[in-house]
């Protein structure tokens, strides 16, 4: 029987350690663009530490109201759950684990099939990047 797919997202996969977000965005990540998103990455050596792990930011400067950047983030997380066997399939299979997040870069929403399509990009792209 084929395996169900999880379309979740646990506590454990978001990104919360103060010391690895500094050294994500210190220099030790690296940044993909896929406009209105980008995706700054790095690769991690932690045991306990899941295999993807996300941070989803929507800066003030860009939105002062906190239900816009709350929808921007809802979309985004939605579209990760829903298309995150794209980068965790090959990482689980070559044994690395890697600290992921996304930042909005516009000052305007969009409809949450685009938002989609480029987290998308974004994932194959850092598969790509990582095998």
């Amino acid at each position: 029987m084929a395996e169900t797919r999880k379309y979740t997202l646990s506590k454990t996969e978001r990104l919360n350690r103060r010391t690895l977000i500094e050294r994500l965005f210190g220099g030790g990540g690296k940044s993909l663009p896929a406009f209105p998103l980008r995706a700054v990455y790095m690769q991690v050596e932690k045991e306990e530490f899941p295999s993807v792990s996300i941070l989803i930011s929507v800066p003030k400067k860009r939105f002062k109201r906190a239900v816009k950047r709350n929808r921007i983030k809802r979309q985004i997380r939605e579209a990760y759950r829903k298309n995150k066997d794209i980068l965790q399939v090959p990482l689980k299979e070559s044994g690395k684990k890697i600290a992921v997040a996304f930042i909005w870069i516009d000052n305007e929403l969009h409809e949450s099939v685009k938002v989609e399509a480029k987290v998308k990009k974004l994932l194959q792209l850092i598969a790509e990047r990582l095998s």
